[in-house]
């Protein structure tokens, strides 16, 4: 049968006036019903197709009118609307009663619009798009994860709850954080006290600048004391008869400096969360309402907890919040007899976005505290010279800074032989070198590879970080 272009275009035309279609619906392409036949008969959802049968029938028939309803234009062509997902049958019959076809008419969602809307918003992202039953289907390979979110957000707003991902996110997805915590604490401190004592037949007295009475009592019995707080002593005293008087100076000065560095390195999966703690845990007395003390676990140390997010390409989210602890031995807090220690902390918690390999200051803290004490005796301690001797004074002065760097690096997994351990340049020595040459370990050389050059290292002088 030949099918005349002239006869098509008037079919779609009638289609449209009078064929039972909604207002959404629109005659698409024409299709010929081959004689005796049980092909598939694609419809979009909300739209018609006219087919047209090469011999004519008297009859014709649909098996569930809630998938696809059906309009005869001729007793040749055949006006099919799809209405709701699924599939039916089409019968067609002819005046004697004889069937001409049999086709299977599937109906599902029209996704034309959504792969146009796709290609708009997603460009060159290889995304096929199917439909199963009333919902979508999208696999391929797609960049990353943001566009692969973006994709599943416009498919839900076309079949909503319908929409099935077998999409992969291609590239690098785990993140490598490298953090960095360097702190520097300076300290000086300076005191000077005076105590004088004097004696004299039956009189005794003395002056003390600071109210100690173990100063004092050193000054009035000619003792320079064995313990003391301050650094050094010197103590002075002349006598006129009876009359004996001593003059007992303490003096401090304290320099301090502290350098704590610590360089933790984890690994996760984009969108996983992974954590570490180097440190341990102390046990901690708690009280509770019927008087019974409970044990809880504080952990202490280097703790780092981050989520990673390659957002698009080398971009990646973090989601981050990082500690460093240490007991403060200082600490002479009890509960009913028990010392509980408390802590030393530094921590941060934030959300930033950077590349791979790019490094982000996320935390900075300079602390000056300056402190001084001037303690004297009213009136005398303000004479010129002389005065200095009924005084004392105290300065104290402490400086720290403190910076949290971090560095994100996109990561793929290597050959094992490839990586390095500490360990590895180290071994046991043998007897002999242990009981006549005194050596406590046996370097040997690390095996080959680009990740053991550090393992190969001599660290035999200066090795590590400095701070300048």
């Amino acid at each position: 049968m030949k099918i005349r272009s002239w006869i098509g275009a008037t079919l779609v035309g009638l289609a449209l006036v009078v064929g039972p279609v909604g207002s959404t619906a629109w005659a698409e392409t024409l299709r010929v019903v081959k004689n005796g036949t049980a092909e598939t008969l694609d419809v979009p959802m909300n739209r018609a197709i006219v087919v047209e049968s090469e011999e004519p029938f008297a009859e014709l028939s649909i098996a569930n009118a809630g998938i696809a309803d059906i309009s005869s234009l001729s007793d040749r062509t055949i006006y099919v609307l799809g209405k709701a997902p699924g599939l039916t049958t089409l019968t067609l019959f002819d005046g004697a009663g004889n069937l001409l076809a049999n086709v299977r008419v599937r109906v599902s969602p029209d996704v034309s619009e959504f792969k146009e809307r796709l290609r708009q918003i997603l460009p060159g992202e290889p995304i096929e798009v199917r439909t199963a039953n009333d919902g979508i289907v999208l696999s391929g390979t797609i960049s990353s994860a943001a566009k692969l979110a973006r994709a599943l957000e416009l498919a839900e707003r076309y079949a909503p709850e319908r929409v099935s991902n077998l999409m992969s996110v291609g590239g690098v997805q785990q993140v490598m954080l490298k953090v960095r915590f360097a702190e520097m604490n300076r300290s000086v401190a300076k005191s000077l006290t005076a105590s004088l004592g004097f004696a004299g037949g039956d009189v005794t007295g003395g002056l003390n600048t600071l109210n100690n009475a173990g100063a004092l009592a050193n000054a009035l019995n000619n003792n320079i004391p064995a313990v003391q707080t301050n650094t050094g002593a010197i103590l002075f005293g002349f006598g006129a008869g009876s009359t004996q008087v001593r003059l007992l100076l303490e003096a401090l000065e304290s320099k301090g400096l502290a350098r704590s560095l610590a360089e933790p390195n984890l690994s996760a999966l984009s969108g996983q969360e992974a954590t570490f703690l180097a440190g341990g845990e102390v046990p901690i007395p708690v009280p509770q309402d019927d008087g019974v003390i409970a044990i809880e676990y504080k952990a202490f140390g280097v703790e780092i907890d981050f989520i990673p997010r390659v957002v698009d390409g080398d971009l990646i989210n973090l989601e981050l919040a990082a500690a460093v602890s240490a007991i403060d031995n200082s600490s002479d807090f009890t509960i009913q007899g028990d010392n509980v220690p408390s802590f030393i902390t530094r921590q941060t918690s934030t959300t930033i976005e950077l590349r791979d390999g790019e490094s982000f200051a996320i935390a900075g803290l300079i602390q000056d505290d300056f402190s001084d004490l001037n303690s004297q005796i009213p009136w005398i301690g303000d004479v010129p010279v002389l005065g200095a001797l009924f005084r004392s004074a105290e300065y104290q002065r402490q400086q720290s800074e403190l910076v949290i760097i971090i560095t994100a690096h996109l990561v793929s997994p290597t050959r094992g032989e490839a990586l390095a351990l500490p360990t590895d340049r180290v071994k046991p020595p043998s007897e002999f070198d242990l009981f006549l040459n005194g050596k406590t370990a046996r370097t040997t050389r690390a095996g080959a590879g680009a990740a053991s050059e550090v393992a190969k290292q001599d660290f035999g002088s200066s090795y590590g970080y400095v701070l300048d």
